[in-house]
């Protein structure tokens, strides 16, 4: 592929440019160019590049600053700063990683923010332990699909997925292979953090992935084995840190960590790609049904903001 001597890129209005999902105060640039995740081809490098040549296929990370886990001042694409919703971009090489190369395009996209947060939010690579999926964040992040059913399967890290619809457990299940992934609707079950100790056999999990926030924590920390971890991924349930219960005693108690989690540093993402490279992980069945073009993206963010999806929105470029 040759460089291009033009380039479009799609840039939300004014109106449009607040973030849609969410309750962080993240700061979001006028008329930005939105899109976190991607996945491309490098066609052009600079003379001094030397870990990236033409024809590789590459992707940025999430946070350009985070590269250590150490950095404090932030820059999130689509967010700080413009995103990858663009026919062409220039970035350093630092900030690239290389991506797996038996994905398709479409896989691939869905790696940098939420395939990365799966990743650090479950502590991996770890070779066992069970991890209960609060299902809202299974299914959104940023009101996209996320992978963290074919990350725990693959490690023999066993899943519990909670969600209020049984549909969405049903398709949550069929992604492993049968009784690999535990399910919980926690309207059938309220007290599901009983239910996920039932499952467990009174062990309680491992790892938490905490999406809700102050409504839930308290039942995220009573699902946990000793020593266990909450990785505190989203608020859904309100950023409104005042009406967070007393967590001291429950975290005392079990000697338990809450961990908070803003995807993960560039380290973070490539060892997730090497992860799937190495065991040739498939991320099909995290796709949406319907591909966007370019041109369509408008209608791409109109369908993800109705809900009507069921696995990661893609616009191919």
């Amino acid at each position: 592929m040759s460089t291009p001597q033009s380039y479009k890129a799609f840039r939300r209005s004014e109106d449009g440019s607040r973030l849609e999902m969410g309750r962080c105060p993240v700061p979001v640039i006028a008329r930005f160019i939105p899109a976190s995740d991607c996945a491309a081809e490098a066609v052009a490098v600079g003379s001094e590049v030397s870990d990236f040549a033409p024809g590789d296929r590459v992707a940025p990370i999430f946070d350009l600053n985070n590269l250590l886990e150490t950095e404090e001042k932030t820059a999130h694409l689509g967010g700080d700063v413009d995103g990858v919703l663009r026919q062409l971009a220039v970035f350093d090489q630092k900030v690239l990683v290389h991506l797996p190369k038996h994905l398709s395009w479409e896989e691939a996209a869905c790696i940098t923010c939420a395939g990365t947060t799966a990743w650090t939010a479950l502590e991996m690579p770890r070779s066992n332990g069970t991890a209960l999926l609060q299902g809202e964040y299974f299914w959104y992040w940023r009101r996209e699909h996320v992978c963290f059913v074919n990350l725990p399967g693959s490690r023999h890290y066993r899943p519990i997925i909670t969600s209020p619809s049984d549909k969405k457990l049903d398709i949550a299940r069929s992604l492993g292979q049968p009784g690999e992934v535990d399910i919980i609707n926690y309207r059938t079950h309220p007290e599901w953090d009983k239910r996920a100790l039932h499952l467990t056999h009174g062990r309680g999990v491992d790892v938490v992935v905490e999406n809700v926030g102050p409504t839930t924590i308290a039942q995220s920390l009573r699902s946990l084995v000793r020593r266990g971890t909450v990785s505190q991924v989203g608020f859904l349930g309100g950023f409104n840190i005042d009406r967070f219960p007393d967590t001291v005693g429950p975290l005392l108690g079990k000697s338990a960590v809450i961990r908070g989690i803003a995807v993960g540093s560039k380290i973070d993402q490539q060892n997730l790609c090497d992860f799937l490279a190495e065991r040739k992980i498939s991320l099909r069945p995290l796709l949406n049904d319907t591909i966007f073009s370019f041109e369509d993206s408008q209608a791409a963010f109109d369908h993800l903001y109705a809900a009507r999806h069921m696995g990661k929105v893609v616009i191919k470029v």
